[in-house]
């Protein structure tokens, strides 16, 4: 495929300083999720932590997009605006981060659990964090993009969740959307074959029930055309000789859901 910008080892730890940061920003904001909490106070936090640790948020001013965070609650899939609506107990939510910083772009997100939230809903979550996991497993010299694809919608699909397909993951580097698309569904062994170098963010968007989505009218977000849950979850990897290697972390989240005795799915 034309147009794909491969990575030095040199660029790559760039993306992975990067990466750090966004991780870190996840890891600020992740004990403060609960009930009563506006998405615009995280957003804030969010936006001051990444610019003190002399970091850009990358998504501010992306295309006209208002804000640090994409925050999108319950059947939001992604893309949503942070407001100053008090997250309620039951909800869930996607926050997708992104920094520049020493000219390279970090990308991730996570769903997470606002108070006591329904079993069904946590496997959606647990079930699209692993489908993440699947994917990234397929991410290795030799295979073809679409071997990625496959494995994040067959476990999706083994219980019987809809995949979205009008949004897709991406390269990422000194651009934040780079070629190639990675996309959530498709057959096994088409597309690129997979070289290193290669620096991807994988994140699949799985909904509970049907994939069709919606477009919201303030431009941005999108929602599940029968308002059931959506899960959204993402790491930019990179194609390496030794493997897939995670370059963004779920550690510092995870790591402060701990402290505050909160389930990790």
């Amino acid at each position: 495929m034309s147009g794909i910008i491969y990575k030095t080892l040199e660029e790559i730890e760039l993306i992975r300083a990067s990466n750090l940061l966004v991780a870190k920003t996840h890891g600020v904001i992740a004990g403060l999720i609960k009930p009563g909490v506006t998405t615009l106070e995280l957003d804030k936090l969010a936006e001051e932590f990444i610019r003190d640790n002399s970091g850009v948020p990358a998504f501010k001013g992306y295309q006209g997009f208002p804000n640090t965070l994409c925050m999108s609650p319950n059947e939001e899939v992604v893309h949503g605006i942070p407001n100053e609506s008090a997250l309620e107990d039951g909800d869930i939510i996607s926050v997708d981060c992104g920094v520049l910083m020493n000219g390279f772009f970090g990308d991730s997100a996570y769903t997470y659990c606002v108070g006591e939230v329904a079993e069904e809903t946590k496997k959606l979550l647990r079930v699209t964090k692993e489908s993440l996991y699947k994917g990234i497993e397929q991410a290795k010299i030799g295979n073809r993009l679409s071997d990625i694809s496959f494995a994040i919608q067959q476990k999706a699909h083994d219980y019987n969740y809809g995949v979205v397909r009008e949004l897709v993951g991406h390269g990422i580097g000194r651009s934040l959307h780079e070629e190639p698309q990675v996309a959530n569904y498709g057959s096994r062994g088409r597309g690129v074959k997979l070289r290193e170098g290669l620096v991807i963010a994988i994140e699949p968007m799985i909904n509970m029930g049907t994939r069709k989505i919606s477009f919201l009218d303030d431009g941005w977000s999108v929602v599940t055309q029968d308002a059931k849950p959506s899960a959204h979850f993402e790491h930019t990897i990179a194609i390496m000789k030794s493997g897939p290697e995670v370059l963004s972390s779920f550690a510092f989240i995870e790591e402060e859901l701990k402290k505050n005795n909160v389930e990790i799915v």
